[in-house]
């Protein structure tokens, strides 16, 4: 009791030494360093800004990274917490692909979600990430995937995405569009990767929305463990079973007995017949425990739900202010039925989406502005001199800052900050047809690159263009806006960029 109540002092003494400091000896215009980048103040590093911060993280990093001359700044905070941040695509390729040794995961950034991802393939270095690199790399480019993706996104969008927006037309009823993709995107995953269909969208799994839920709040939670002021007092928290320490333990294990439950499924349907899916390939591997099956389980949701709905909210959401990129997408698509001679009520098929460009060409553009994943964290093993002449030094963390990479003039225009899908269309032999044009993977980091990009690109891709073509071919979407003026949505920083209070809107037929 006696160690509690000194730990207790100390930790209070310490934040009102750091708030008397902070406010009363260090005036951004006296002692703070006004240089380039974050400012650095003696003792407390980067931390008083930090403080001041840390809830517009995203904006306000992006907003010192565009001062700097390289688009890189030096983070530092009490506790060892040096690093650095980029929005510089040099910089990312030569931690991506050039040095890629030199810049794994790190112990850090591993152990602040270690209770939550486990050692899965996005939480795993060296041999471990490796091994199912490799598993999973033979899975996704098979055709049979492809297919089958193709077509259990289909079932599940025409038998119950569909039919949920027709009861809301009809009724005139309002709908939260981020619940309904997080939720078809979860059925999809489940089904695709395990073999296992949760219900979600339909309402048939209750233990499917608990499981949402859970996984929503061990997310969020997780990810907020490195916005502590002190890096290692979550250990504390967690020790003393208190606040969100103990919020993220229960709901991680509400996680991990899902998870669970899929594996024990699939372990006594395979003593009836063999199943070809993710899941199972992995299950073949005899070493791997049913807890590290369950990591992979747990990373491969991650990716799969969590990636393409947050995507695809934005987007919706970039459309509901840009009518004349809404209709380049419907007459695009009214070309492709005319071209093809398909009725309204045929469903695309995988050759159909391909023919897509314009869409394409949207959907990456939301992604520039709004990253599912808007930073991504290595650390570096060895000291290193980044492209840009930056220092890095050993054991220090460097952040690459995807979002903010999508707001630099440097890097896309003095319109950088526009919603502009043309800026993907090139003309194709000068016969004045556009065609969709790939982007340079460390300009455009959304899928990651190098050795980790991202192995389900093309499978996001084909979900996300299936699902927005069906949707606003059949429907008008309608953001509704509380007040008289349609601001920015707020975000929710979690492991993906969330709307937070999600994306409300009201549809009509067409």
């Amino acid at each position: 009791m006696i160690n509690m109540e000194m730990t207790s002092f100390l930790l209070i003494f310490f934040i009102f030494l750091l708030i008397y400091y902070f406010f009363f000896f260090n005036t951004t215009s006296s002692k703070s360093i006004t240089q380039f980048g974050f400012k650095n103040y003696p003792i407390f590093g980067t931390l008083p800004e930090f403080l001041l911060n840390r809830h517009r993280f995203l904006d306000w990093s992006t907003q010192v990274l565009s001062q700097c001359p390289t688009n890189t700044a030096v983070f530092g905070r009490p506790g060892k917490v040096n690093g650095v941040i980029t929005a510089n695509p040099a910089n990312v390729e030569h931690m991506l692909k050039t040095n890629f040794e030199n810049y794994p995961k790190g112990t850090r950034f591993i152990a602040l979600l270690e209770d939550f991802l486990g050692r899965g393939i996005f939480n795993s270095d060296g041999e471990t990430w490796r091994a199912q690199r490799k598993t999973a790399s033979y899975e996704f480019n098979t055709r049979s995937l492809r297919n089958f993706v193709m077509e259990t996104a289909a079932v599940e969008l025409h038998t119950r995405f569909v039919p949920v927006l027709e009861r809301a037309a009809a009724l005139n009823k309002v709908v939260d569009l981020q619940d309904l993709l997080e939720r078809y995107s979860f059925d999809n995953i489940c089904k695709v990767a395990f073999n296992f269909d949760p219900g979600c969208l339909a309402g048939d799994g209750t233990s499917g929305s608990e499981f949402m839920k859970a996984f929503e709040e061990a997310a969020t939670l997780s990810s907020a463990r490195f916005m502590y002021i002190l890096p290692g007092l979550y250990k504390i928290k967690k020790l003393l079973n208190f606040g969100s320490e103990s919020k993220l333990r229960k709901s991680i294990a509400t996680v991990h007995k899902f998870a669970d439950d899929i594996i024990q499924s699939r372990i006594t349907e395979s003593t009836k017949e063999p199943n070809d899916d993710l899941l199972s390939r992995f299950m073949s591997i005899s070493e791997y425990s049913p807890e590290f099956l369950r990591d992979i389980v747990i990373s491969f949701i991650l990716a799969g739900r969590d990636t393409t709905s947050s995507a695809l909210t934005w987007f919706f959401w970039l459309l509901s202010s840009h009518p004349q990129v809404k209709q380049k997408i419907l007459n695009e698509l009214s070309t492709l039925r005319l071209s093809s001679n398909k009725s309204d009520h045929n469903s695309y098929v995988l050759e159909d989406l391909r023919q897509m460009h314009y869409l394409h060409a949207a959907i990456s553009e939301a992604m520039r502005l709004y990253p599912p994943v808007p930073v991504d964290t290595k650390a570096c093993l060895k000291p290193d001199i980044l492209p840009d002449g930056t220092f890095i030094g050993a054991g220090w963390f460097v952040t690459y800052h995807t979002y903010a990479m999508g707001r630099m003039e440097s890097v896309w225009g003095t319109d950088c900050n526009e919603f502009r899908p043309e800026r993907w269309l090139d003309e194709e032999n000068g016969d004045g047809i556009v065609v969709y044009r790939q982007e340079n993977p460390f300009k455009y980091p959304v899928f990651h690159g190098g050795l980790r990009v991202c192995l389900g690109k093309e499978m996001a891709y084909t979900q996300m263009k299936l699902l927005a073509a069906t949707i606003m071919e059949a429907f008008e979407v309608e953001v509704v806006v509380e007040g008289e003026e349609k601001k920015v949505p707020e975000h929710v920083l979690s492991l993906t960029m969330r709307m937070k209070d999600g994306l409300k809107v009201r549809v009509r037929k067409r």
